[in-house]
């Protein structure tokens, strides 16, 4: 009866709490029960809270019960027994199959897969081995199922690598160890996930079984959130290696998919070669993303070019992150291409085309490529040709290695392409605005800077960098 008195006290307490229409009053009288619960008996704690998770619940509820969870782990984990914790790690994965339901929303499960992935950063690395089996076998038996482990897969890295306050060194460098350990298990789940699910959705849709394909699309989308989870710190080599470019790249041709799956290419195309031995399997990996991202790049700017008209925004808005990645791959790793005498100006090329598009944001995104790769080659050769016709010894390593990575830049570099930039960059100089109508008409679907424009900064910031070219 105390117990059912609790969860009754608890549930109307959260539904004060959350409801905007209380009184002020109310609301931290709620707020004030709520945390003498969290900070109370931590055996009532628990249960409260797994009988407030269940479907019986509103969603309201059932959400603030998984956060009390979340705290229970988070921080009074130590108070319970082993054998408390082990009980609690059985009800809290029964979770997970509890909430395949297609009726299930997104948030609920999404608390679901962060409350595992709290209990093992705090258990560490053995229970996430104890768990990976079970997580494999349960993400085959459906498209939910699928859905729910890849957020899990996905929570656990991101809890480890950005939201990592509470996450000692020592701990956190072993759950890291242990991911780590655990990629080539990882990596080829999210692969098949990927592929099955993907080629599900277009099955599904295809025979009008929209309900089924959504499903399926949810689970794609999932396991491309997981993907991006590991792409800032995974070793490149292995993402090539079990699959994840190729099939990111695959998902590339997708417009429901394509903007999570260029977010991954994104996140990795700003790695730094590394200095062992995997270096030439890291320029291996990195040239398969750009020949990847240059065939979309083609493909785009061909359309956009031919037929302006039928270019939409949310073309267009896929094309600007296309265009960023482009400019993280040649700012971070030009030297994986620098080599290839026929991707390089093909690459360089399209980066040109970006420059002069006639939408600003393509052109905008791009100038930051070429003003530092113009800034590196003109100091190369003020380091390597001094006026004084001495070189100190102090100078910037300008090795006959290095020249030799950038002489197809300056190949490309002809006095046409110069001049491309130059008028460009002229062009460009003078705001939207400002532009008188008879002027506007001579230049068609060219886009200005406007002050209508987010995220781009300030006009004389903007114009001190084509001055600069």
């Amino acid at each position: 009866m105390e117990e059912n008195s609790t969860v009754s006290n608890v549930a109307r307490a959260i539904i004060a709490f959350v409801d905007w229409s209380s009184s002020s009053e109310i609301r931290k009288s709620a707020l004030s029960y709520l945390e003498s619960v969290k900070a109370g008996d931590i055996r009532t704690l628990a249960s409260t809270s797994f009988i407030l998770v269940r479907k019986d619940w509103s969603s309201e509820i059932r959400l603030h019960a998984f956060k009390m969870l979340q705290h229970l782990v988070r921080l009074r984990w130590e108070e319970l027994s082993s054998m408390e914790r082990r009980d609690f790690e059985n009800v809290a994965l029964n979770l997970i199959s509890e909430m395949a339901n297609p009726c299930e929303e997104w948030a609920l499960k999404s608390q679901t897969a962060a409350l595992i992935a709290e209990m093992v950063r705090r258990e560490g690395v053995t229970l996430w081995q104890e768990m990976l089996p079970s997580l494999v076998s349960l993400s085959n038996t459906g498209p939910i199922q699928a859905e729910l482990v890849s957020m899990m897969l996905r929570w656990l890295p991101e809890d480890i690598t950005v939201h990592n306050e509470d996450l000692e060194g020592d701990r956190r460098r072993a759950l890291l160890r242990g991911l780590t350990e655990s990629l080539p298990e990882i990596f080829p789940l999210l692969y098949n996930l990927l592929e099955r699910h993907f080629g599900a959705a277009l099955s599904e849709a295809g025979r009008q079984q929209l309900d089924s394909a959504k499903q399926h699309g949810a689970a794609v989308t999932a396991t491309l959130n997981a993907i991006n989870a590991y792409a800032e710190w995974a070793p490149v080599p292995d993402l090539a290696k079990y699959g994840l470019v190729h099939g990111c790249g695959i998902l590339l041709s997708s417009p429901d998919f394509r903007l999570h799956a260029c977010e991954y290419f994104k996140l990795v195309s700003s790695r730094k070669r590394p200095v062992d031995s995997s270096a030439s399997e890291f320029d291996s990996a990195m040239s398969t993303i750009f020949q990847t991202m240059m065939n979309v790049s083609r493909d785009f700017l061909h359309r956009s070019i031919s037929a302006t008209g039928s270019i939409d925004e949310s073309e267009l808005e896929f094309a600007e992150v296309v265009c960023e990645t482009m400019v993280s791959l040649g700012s971070s790793n030009l030297q994986c291409i620098s080599g290839n005498s026929t991707v390089l100006p093909l690459y360089l090329q399209q980066m040109l085309a970006y420059f002069q598009h006639f939408k600003f944001a393509l052109h905008f995104h791009s100038s930051g490529f070429w003003l530092a790769l113009m800034r590196e080659l003109a100091y190369k050769l003020k380091v390597t040709h001094p006026a004084s016709g001495v070189i100190s010894d102090n100078s910037v390593p300008c090795s006959g290695h290095v020249d030799k990575d950038k002489q197809g830049v300056f190949g490309f570099l002809q006095d046409e392409v110069c001049s491309v930039i130059l008028n460009v960059s002229f062009q460009r100089l003078i705001k939207r605005e400002k532009v008188s109508p008879e002027a506007a008409l001579s230049l068609g679907m060219l886009e200005l800077w406007s002050d209508e424009f987010d995220g781009k900064g300030d006009f004389s910031q903007y114009r001190s960098k084509m001055v600069c070219f």
